[in-house]
């Protein structure tokens, strides 16, 4: 059985403290007001607002005119970018809130695929997966409130929430239909709730089958495996729809679902590849070894090279046909996030290419803890390029904000995952396979 070391459960709290501390103090410096604004707009100002006074009398009438109009304009723009930065902590918060809740639902699909794929070398694993997975309810709730409090108009994320907003856009108008609270709660409560019935009956019937005479749970798990992920690749496409691509909501992409699978599939199964390292290293999970390891490190390999394949896909197509309402996310993202935008794709495609192409390095533990955290860190930063030019715009910066919320959810992920590790043992006795994945080699 594993110990939760106290050193690890006191570095969880610290960090969970520290992050509380750090995303209380973004919402409460970011501006109250316009006037605020104002002033956080002329600090990086420097005096622009310095202009000719002298104008001729016969365009008196037309001046006045254009300066009621250029103050409105001045007045809205405040608005908006109040808008922005009242955002900025929300979206800072949300980005790492869906990251860590996508990444155990990534590695509970990769747990089915094993299922259903009767996989023999895995089954050592399954406690690792397991234990990743039970971060999935309590990410689900903090995640749902989340939303809760985006259709209450605690903020501006999702601006086909604010009704007149929708008044005055035709675009926005039109999907109404789809795009309104109430049929968007429901479905985020049917996709979070499926997700963890079958998270909840997997492990359920994984330690049953421990103390089973045949193996009437394990069966059981293949058939409920097939379910879930017939219900996974719906429910998974239209969340992306509905939590991260109608943050831009006059923007669309086919292969949106696909792209934000790829993303959290590499990061649950690079965060299953570390753990899986962690634990070997304090002297626990005998049975895995460098082979188990290799073929951990092949599909961080695989999948980072198909997610690069869906990232330029996408970008290409969008890029070469240059429909204005389309070409828009790239222009912000280009111009305004240059450096998160192609800094994602040097970590999350050139560096582990570069380091796990080759057959060797994929059985080194440093060189796979350094690429492992280079793919996490890559995708963080992949879904805050997603998530923050829709919310936050030109207004963005990593701040305390930013930071407090990795440190915050890292801790509360870190509790919940090495706490569930140690309430049944570390390798499923039981299954069919157990004896083959023992003595897998490749």
């Amino acid at each position: 059985m594993y110990t939760f070391s106290s050193k690890l459960k006191t570095f969880s709290f610290i960090l969970m403290a520290v992050g509380l501390l750090g995303i209380g103090y973004g919402f409460l410096t970011a501006p109250k007001d316009i006037q605020e604004v104002e002033k956080i707009l002329a600090a990086d100002a420097h005096g622009s607002h310095h202009e000719a006074g002298s104008e001729s009398e016969g365009s008196h009438t037309v001046s006045a005119t254009a300066k009621i109009k250029a103050e409105a304009e001045h007045t809205e723009h405040l608005t908006h970018v109040l808008h922005q930065l009242q955002n900025k902590p929300w979206s800072a918060l949300y980005v790492a809130c869906i990251f860590f809740m996508l990444l155990s639902l990534g590695t509970l699909a990769f747990y089915a695929i094993q299922q259903v794929a009767q996989a023999g070398w895995s089954p050592v694993l399954f406690r690792v997966m397991q234990g990743i997975t039970a971060y999935l309810p309590v990410g689900s709730v903090i995640f749902f409130l989340f939303l809760v409090l985006c259709g209450l108009h605690f903020n501006h994320l999702f601006i086909w929430l604010d009704p007149e907003v929708v008044a005055h856009d035709k675009i926005i108008a039109n999907k109404s239909g789809y795009l309104n609270f109430p049929f968007w709660i429901v479905r985020a409560g049917v996709f979070l709730l499926g997700w963890n019935a079958y998270r909840y009956f997997s492990r359920k019937n994984c330690l049953a089958q421990d103390e089973s005479d045949d193996n009437s749970f394990y069966k059981k798990n293949f058939n409920i495996s097939a379910m879930f992920l017939v219900f996974f690749i719906v429910t998974e496409s239209i969340m992306s729809w509905d939590w991260i691509m109608s943050l831009d909501p006059h923007w669309s992409s086919t292969l949106f679902g696909w792209y934000v699978f790829a993303s959290f599939f590499v990061s649950g199964i690079t965060m299953i590849a570390m753990v899986t390292i962690y634990l070997k290293s304090k002297g626990y999970l005998e049975n895995v070894n460098s082979s188990h390891i290799h073929d951990l490190a092949k599909f961080m390999f695989g999948i980072s090279v198909f997610w690069t394949y869906l990232w330029f896909s996408q970008f290409m197509l969008i890029w070469y046909a240059n429909i204005p309402e389309e070409i828009t996310y790239f222009v912000m993202r280009i111009q305004v996030y240059n450096l998160p935008f192609f800094g994602a794709v040097v970590m999350n495609f050139l560096f582990p290419v570069l380091i796990l192409i080759n057959t060797d390095f994929k059985r080194i533990t440093w060189v796979l803890v350094m690429a492992g955290t280079v793919i996490l860190l890559g995708h963080y930063v992949d879904f805050f390029n997603m998530i923050m030019p829709g919310t936050v715009g030109g207004s963005w910066f990593i701040g305390v904000s930013e930071i407090a919320s990795v440190l915050f959810f890292l801790g509360l992920f870190i509790f919940v995952v090495f706490s569930t590790l140690t309430k049944a043992p570390l390798l499923p006795k039981r299954n069919p396979y157990i004896e083959e994945s023992k003595h897998f080699h490749y």
